[in-house]
Protein backbone atom coordinates (compact mmCIF):
# COMPACT_ATOMS: atom_id res chain seq x y z
CA UNK A 1 0.00 0.00 0.00
CA UNK A 2 0.82 3.44 -1.01
CA UNK A 3 0.13 6.51 1.48
CA UNK A 4 -1.76 9.21 -0.46
CA UNK A 5 -2.51 11.88 2.32
CA UNK A 6 -4.53 12.54 5.06
CA UNK A 7 -8.43 12.88 5.94
CA UNK A 8 -8.19 16.94 6.54
CA UNK A 9 -12.26 17.67 6.86
CA UNK A 10 -15.20 15.43 5.92
CA UNK A 11 -18.27 17.78 5.06
CA UNK A 12 -22.09 16.06 5.18
CA UNK A 13 -24.53 18.63 3.03
CA UNK A 14 -27.58 17.57 4.61
CA UNK A 15 -29.72 19.59 1.79
CA UNK A 16 -28.65 19.74 -1.72
CA UNK A 17 -26.96 22.58 -2.94
CA UNK A 18 -26.83 24.37 1.00
CA UNK A 19 -24.18 25.37 2.92
CA UNK A 20 -23.51 21.57 4.95
CA UNK A 21 -21.37 21.22 8.16
CA UNK A 22 -17.69 19.79 9.01
CA UNK A 23 -18.05 16.62 10.85
CA UNK A 24 -14.89 14.62 12.83
CA UNK A 25 -15.97 11.46 11.51
CA UNK A 26 -18.56 9.82 9.52
CA UNK A 27 -19.99 6.37 8.36
CA UNK A 28 -19.90 5.56 4.52
CA UNK A 29 -22.41 3.94 3.05
CA UNK A 30 -22.18 2.20 -0.29
CA UNK A 31 -24.61 5.68 -1.33
CA UNK A 32 -22.44 7.90 0.20
CA UNK A 33 -21.91 9.51 3.84
CA UNK A 34 -24.72 9.13 6.05
CA UNK A 35 -27.51 12.04 6.32
CA UNK A 36 -25.67 13.85 3.03
CA UNK A 37 -28.12 15.16 0.41
CA UNK A 38 -30.77 13.36 2.19
CA UNK A 39 -33.12 16.68 1.15
CA UNK A 40 -33.61 18.21 -1.81
CA UNK A 41 -34.90 21.91 -2.92
CA UNK A 42 -36.99 21.28 -6.44
CA UNK A 43 -36.95 24.02 -8.76
CA UNK A 44 -40.60 24.20 -9.33
CA UNK A 45 -40.49 26.19 -12.53
CA UNK A 46 -38.29 23.77 -14.39
CA UNK A 47 -39.55 20.86 -12.46
CA UNK A 48 -36.10 19.23 -11.62
CA UNK A 49 -33.18 19.15 -8.66
CA UNK A 50 -31.04 21.21 -10.12
CA UNK A 51 -32.21 25.00 -8.31
CA UNK A 52 -28.38 25.90 -6.99
CA UNK A 53 -27.14 25.50 -10.74
CA UNK A 54 -29.77 28.56 -11.27
CA UNK A 55 -30.42 30.39 -7.96
CA UNK A 56 -27.11 30.87 -6.21
CA UNK A 57 -28.93 32.67 -3.10
CA UNK A 58 -29.59 28.90 -2.11
CA UNK A 59 -25.89 27.59 -1.54
CA UNK A 60 -25.75 30.41 1.20
CA UNK A 61 -28.63 28.64 3.35
CA UNK A 62 -27.48 26.03 5.77
CA UNK A 63 -29.04 22.33 6.46
CA UNK A 64 -28.02 20.91 9.69
CA UNK A 65 -28.60 17.19 10.49
CA UNK A 66 -29.45 16.13 13.95
CA UNK A 67 -26.30 15.22 15.70
CA UNK A 68 -26.50 11.21 14.43
CA UNK A 69 -26.46 12.15 11.06
CA UNK A 70 -29.68 10.47 10.76
CA UNK A 71 -33.48 12.15 11.21
CA UNK A 72 -34.80 15.29 9.26
CA UNK A 73 -32.64 18.07 9.37
CA UNK A 74 -32.94 21.97 9.74
CA UNK A 75 -32.81 24.80 7.79
CA UNK A 76 -31.11 28.23 8.69
CA UNK A 77 -31.57 31.21 6.23
CA UNK A 78 -29.10 34.17 5.90
CA UNK A 79 -31.98 35.88 7.78
CA UNK A 80 -31.50 33.26 10.94
CA UNK A 81 -35.03 32.05 10.27
CA UNK A 82 -34.92 28.70 10.81
CA UNK A 83 -37.31 25.71 10.28
CA UNK A 84 -36.90 22.32 9.69
CA UNK A 85 -37.29 20.32 6.15
CA UNK A 86 -40.40 19.15 6.91
CA UNK A 87 -42.28 22.29 8.26
CA UNK A 88 -45.23 22.14 6.15
CA UNK A 89 -44.74 26.10 5.41
CA UNK A 90 -40.74 24.86 4.67
CA UNK A 91 -41.24 25.36 1.17
CA UNK A 92 -43.23 28.68 1.09
CA UNK A 93 -40.67 30.06 3.52
CA UNK A 94 -37.82 29.45 1.43
CA UNK A 95 -39.46 30.72 -1.91
CA UNK A 96 -40.01 33.78 -0.12
CA UNK A 97 -36.44 34.08 0.78
CA UNK A 98 -35.24 32.62 -2.72
CA UNK A 99 -38.15 34.85 -4.49
CA UNK A 100 -38.22 31.39 -6.57
CA UNK A 101 -40.64 29.23 -6.02
CA UNK A 102 -39.63 25.96 -4.54
CA UNK A 103 -40.05 22.64 -2.92
CA UNK A 104 -38.43 20.67 -0.74
CA UNK A 105 -38.26 16.56 -1.19
CA UNK A 106 -36.80 13.85 0.77
CA UNK A 107 -34.56 10.89 -1.21
CA UNK A 108 -37.29 8.08 -1.83
CA UNK A 109 -39.93 10.38 -2.61
CA UNK A 110 -42.23 9.08 -5.43
CA UNK A 111 -40.85 9.76 -8.90
CA UNK A 112 -41.67 13.26 -9.95
CA UNK A 113 -41.63 14.71 -13.69
CA UNK A 114 -38.21 14.78 -15.21
CA UNK A 115 -37.49 18.48 -16.37
CA UNK A 116 -36.37 18.57 -20.52
CA UNK A 117 -32.65 18.05 -21.04
CA UNK A 118 -31.12 21.26 -21.33
CA UNK A 119 -30.16 22.41 -24.62
CA UNK A 120 -26.39 23.69 -25.97
CA UNK A 121 -26.74 27.30 -24.89
CA UNK A 122 -28.37 26.58 -21.65
CA UNK A 123 -25.59 23.68 -20.91
CA UNK A 124 -22.98 26.51 -21.63
CA UNK A 125 -24.61 28.49 -19.06
CA UNK A 126 -24.90 26.05 -16.40
CA UNK A 127 -21.50 24.82 -17.38
CA UNK A 128 -20.23 28.84 -16.39
CA UNK A 129 -17.96 28.19 -20.13
CA UNK A 130 -17.54 31.40 -22.06
CA UNK A 131 -17.28 31.49 -26.10
CA UNK A 132 -14.95 29.31 -27.09
CA UNK A 133 -14.33 27.71 -23.92
CA UNK A 134 -14.53 23.41 -24.40
CA UNK A 135 -17.66 21.90 -22.81
CA UNK A 136 -16.67 18.54 -20.79
CA UNK A 137 -16.89 15.52 -22.92
CA UNK A 138 -19.89 13.87 -20.73
CA UNK A 139 -20.00 10.66 -23.14
CA UNK A 140 -16.84 9.67 -20.98
CA UNK A 141 -19.02 9.34 -17.88
CA UNK A 142 -19.27 5.66 -16.66
CA UNK A 143 -22.50 3.93 -17.22
CA UNK A 144 -22.73 2.43 -13.98
CA UNK A 145 -22.76 6.32 -12.79
CA UNK A 146 -25.08 7.51 -14.92
CA UNK A 147 -27.74 4.61 -13.58
CA UNK A 148 -26.61 5.41 -9.90
CA UNK A 149 -27.53 9.08 -10.22
CA UNK A 150 -31.02 8.07 -11.97
CA UNK A 151 -31.59 5.93 -8.90
CA UNK A 152 -34.38 7.41 -6.84
CA UNK A 153 -33.75 5.95 -3.41
CA UNK A 154 -30.56 7.45 -3.53
CA UNK A 155 -28.91 11.10 -1.68
CA UNK A 156 -29.31 13.63 -4.25
CA UNK A 157 -25.99 13.36 -5.51
CA UNK A 158 -24.64 14.16 -9.13
CA UNK A 159 -23.05 11.31 -9.82
CA UNK A 160 -21.14 9.48 -7.35
CA UNK A 161 -21.44 9.38 -3.63
CA UNK A 162 -18.30 10.60 -2.65
CA UNK A 163 -16.27 13.54 -4.01
CA UNK A 164 -12.59 14.01 -3.11
CA UNK A 165 -10.56 17.33 -3.06
CA UNK A 166 -7.23 18.05 -1.94
CA UNK A 167 -6.17 20.95 -0.17
CA UNK A 168 -2.93 20.88 -2.44
CA UNK A 169 -5.98 21.42 -5.26
CA UNK A 170 -7.20 24.36 -3.31
CA UNK A 171 -4.24 26.00 -3.03
CA UNK A 172 -2.98 25.49 -6.74
CA UNK A 173 -5.80 27.69 -7.64
CA UNK A 174 -5.51 29.73 -5.45
CA UNK A 175 -2.21 30.65 -6.67
CA UNK A 176 -3.20 30.75 -10.38
CA UNK A 177 -6.18 33.00 -9.10
CA UNK A 178 -4.84 35.87 -7.12
CA UNK A 179 -7.31 37.59 -7.30
CA UNK A 180 -10.31 35.36 -6.55
CA UNK A 181 -11.39 33.66 -3.69
CA UNK A 182 -11.11 30.13 -4.11
CA UNK A 183 -13.02 28.62 -0.92
CA UNK A 184 -13.25 25.01 -0.73
CA UNK A 185 -17.34 25.98 0.32
CA UNK A 186 -17.41 26.78 -3.65
CA UNK A 187 -16.26 23.12 -4.18
CA UNK A 188 -18.43 20.70 -1.71
CA UNK A 189 -16.13 18.17 -1.48
CA UNK A 190 -17.17 15.23 0.55
CA UNK A 191 -13.63 14.50 2.22
CA UNK A 192 -10.48 16.98 2.14
CA UNK A 193 -7.59 15.49 1.76
CA UNK A 194 -4.19 16.98 2.46
CA UNK A 195 -1.69 15.15 0.34
CA UNK A 196 2.19 15.79 -0.78
CA UNK A 197 2.48 17.80 -3.65
CA UNK A 198 3.65 15.39 -6.39
CA UNK A 199 1.51 17.28 -8.69
CA UNK A 200 -0.40 20.77 -8.78
CA UNK A 201 -3.71 18.79 -8.24
CA UNK A 202 -2.60 15.34 -6.64
CA UNK A 203 -6.06 13.31 -6.54
CA UNK A 204 -6.33 13.41 -10.57
CA UNK A 205 -3.50 10.65 -10.12
CA UNK A 206 -5.88 8.87 -8.05
CA UNK A 207 -8.47 8.50 -10.66
CA UNK A 208 -8.91 4.07 -11.86
CA UNK A 209 -7.24 3.28 -8.23
CA UNK A 210 -8.60 1.66 -5.29
CA UNK A 211 -8.09 3.60 -1.89
CA UNK A 212 -8.58 2.55 1.61
CA UNK A 213 -9.79 5.26 4.28
CA UNK A 214 -10.41 3.97 8.25
CA UNK A 215 -12.64 0.88 7.47
CA UNK A 216 -14.11 1.79 3.81
CA UNK A 217 -12.82 0.94 0.28
CA UNK A 218 -13.26 3.65 -2.70
CA UNK A 219 -12.66 3.62 -6.12
CA UNK A 220 -11.56 6.55 -7.54
CA UNK A 221 -13.60 6.62 -10.89
CA UNK A 222 -13.28 10.08 -12.76
CA UNK A 223 -12.57 14.01 -12.32
CA UNK A 224 -15.31 16.06 -11.25
CA UNK A 225 -15.92 18.86 -13.98
CA UNK A 226 -17.17 22.32 -12.47
CA UNK A 227 -19.86 24.23 -12.93
CA UNK A 228 -22.05 27.36 -12.96
CA UNK A 229 -21.96 26.99 -9.06
CA UNK A 230 -18.09 27.33 -7.93
CA UNK A 231 -18.72 30.93 -9.35
CA UNK A 232 -22.21 32.09 -7.16
CA UNK A 233 -22.04 34.94 -4.51
CA UNK A 234 -22.94 33.06 -1.04
CA UNK A 235 -22.15 33.36 2.89
CA UNK A 236 -19.96 36.26 2.09
CA UNK A 237 -18.19 34.88 -0.58
CA UNK A 238 -18.40 37.38 -4.11
CA UNK A 239 -19.98 36.37 -7.58
CA UNK A 240 -16.71 35.79 -8.89
CA UNK A 241 -16.64 34.39 -13.13
CA UNK A 242 -12.86 34.53 -12.56
CA UNK A 243 -13.10 31.09 -10.72
CA UNK A 244 -14.43 29.47 -13.61
CA UNK A 245 -12.25 31.16 -16.04
CA UNK A 246 -9.20 29.74 -14.12
CA UNK A 247 -10.26 26.20 -13.73
CA UNK A 248 -10.62 26.11 -17.25
CA UNK A 249 -7.25 27.67 -18.02
CA UNK A 250 -5.06 25.67 -15.23
CA UNK A 251 -7.61 22.34 -15.05
CA UNK A 252 -9.63 21.82 -17.53
CA UNK A 253 -13.18 22.77 -15.71
CA UNK A 254 -12.20 20.15 -13.29
CA UNK A 255 -11.32 20.09 -9.79
CA UNK A 256 -11.78 17.04 -7.28
CA UNK A 257 -12.50 13.66 -7.88
CA UNK A 258 -15.80 11.58 -8.00
CA UNK A 259 -15.39 8.15 -6.04
CA UNK A 260 -17.72 5.41 -5.66
CA UNK A 261 -17.99 3.00 -2.23
CA UNK A 262 -16.59 -0.76 -2.37
CA UNK A 263 -16.68 -1.27 1.04
CA UNK A 264 -18.82 0.61 3.91
CA UNK A 265 -17.25 1.72 6.62
CA UNK A 266 -16.46 4.62 9.13
CA UNK A 267 -13.67 7.13 8.61
CA UNK A 268 -12.32 9.81 11.23
CA UNK A 269 -10.36 12.75 10.51
CA UNK A 270 -6.86 12.32 10.78
CA UNK A 271 -6.99 8.63 8.43
CA UNK A 272 -4.66 7.85 6.48
CA UNK A 273 -5.45 7.10 2.95
CA UNK A 274 -4.30 4.59 1.28
CA UNK A 275 -3.52 3.30 -2.37
CA UNK A 276 -4.21 -0.25 -2.49
CA UNK A 277 -2.46 -2.46 -5.15
CA UNK A 278 -5.12 -3.32 -7.47
CA UNK A 279 -6.35 -1.32 -9.72
CA UNK A 280 -10.00 -0.45 -9.64
CA UNK A 281 -11.80 -2.65 -12.60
Amino acid sequence: MTELGTVAAIFRYPVKSMLGESIESAEVRDTGIAGDRVWAVRDESRGNFMTGKRVGALMGCIGRSPESGSGVPDIELPTGEAFRADDPAAGRRLSEYLGHRVTLWPCGSPPVERAPAAGPAELEAILARAPGEPLPDLSTIPKDLLEFGGRPVKPFVDLAPLMLLTSESIAAMQRSAPEATIDVRRFRPSVMIDAPARSRFPEQDWIGRRVRVGDSVWQVRMTCPRCVMTTHGFAGLPQDSTVMRRLVSEAGGNLGVYASVERPGRIHVGDAVEALRESAP
